[in-house]
């Protein structure tokens, strides 16, 4: 007997109507979310590839791929780098502690409340108006650098320090870094069971051993993963170096824009090709994240 077919009480036999699947209408809420992405992640990604192998009279070439091996380019990436994995480690440990003291630690729930509504705030305060706050707080006549040479003795800049410098823009970019990873690490350590912990005490293990066994493996993809989204927030981090620096640093950032708009530096393919290594970075960086995050919620899940 066929199995497109039923059988009636009469003994006749009726094809079944073809199987149609109906179009459902919760893609439409996806719908826009696709279209942004397209319009300002995939087509720009794009561009910067097409661009990236063309000439300025748009002829195939591999010269701005090679130009991206240049020492002073091959310095701009490391400079980068080095801030964004300073701002990552840096951050990432300071705001977990801050996210354990909030969420562990047992602090007056209104305290959690502020600093989490603050962290919500800071995370997204960047670029110009950041810059200019740590040049008047900061700068060589900002409000603390008077306040600590005038009343403490303590001249910062003829110690050595300076707020255009690499570890000066480091402490600029913990401003957001560090809140960034209370909001995203504070889940994971609300996720922490406290059967395990209980498990463990009943066993007879002290709290160093539970959090050496237990609670920083669990955790570890989780704050692996966060501190891999810091390194992508600074390594993309563009306006609040070029306000506070102005150039002074090396950064990828800056030098595509020198590149694309610039009056000395003027090589828009070149810029193409150095954003793109920069997709490239961010790429790997956003799937590590991508891994890492799954890895995290398949324990928290258990």
């Amino acid at each position: 007997m066929s199995n497109n077919s039923d059988v009636v009480a009469s003994g006749e036999y009726h094809p079944k109507p073809p199987f149609r699947r109906k179009l459902s209408f919760a893609w439409a809420g996806v719908l826009p979310f696709l279209i942004f992405a397209f319009l300002f992640l995939g087509l720009p990604s794009f561009t910067l590839f097409i661009g990236g192998f063309q000439d300025s009279e748009g002829h195939f070439t591999l010269a701005n791929i090679y130009g991206l091996f240049t020492p002073s380019i091959l310095s701009a990436y490391w400079v980068t780098i080095r801030i964004s994995f300073a701002t990552a480690l840096i951050g990432g440990l300071f705001g977990f502690f801050l996210a354990y003291a909030l969420v562990l630690g047992g602090v007056p729930s209104w305290v959690r409340s502020a600093l989490m509504t603050f962290s919500g705030v800071a995370s997204n305060f960047a670029g110009v108006p950041l810059a200019q706050a740590f040049i008047f707080t900061l700068g060589r006549v900002g409000i603390l650098t008077v306040f600590l040479r005038e009343l403490l003795n303590i001249d910062l800049y003829e110690q050595g320090f300076s707020l255009y410098s690499f570890w000066g823009l480091t402490i600029t970019y913990l401003y957001f870094q560090l809140p960034l990873m209370v909001l995203v690490i504070t889940p994971a350590l609300e996720g922490l069971k406290k059967e395990w912990r209980e498990a463990a005490e009943i066993l007879g293990a002290t709290p160093g051993q539970y959090w050496w066994h237990v609670g920083i493996p669990v955790l570890m993809p989780s704050l692996l993963g966060s501190m891999i989204l810091l390194f992508g927030n600074s390594f993309g981090a563009y306006a609040t170096a070029l306000s506070l620096t102005g150039g002074l640093i090396n950064l990828v950032t800056i030098l595509i824009g020198s590149q694309i708009r610039g009056d000395v530096l003027h090589n828009p393919n070149l810029g193409y090709a150095l954003a793109f290594g920069m997709v490239v970075v961010m790429a790997v960086t956003m799937s590590a994240y991508y891994l890492l995050r799954r890895r995290s919620e398949r324990w928290l899940r258990k």
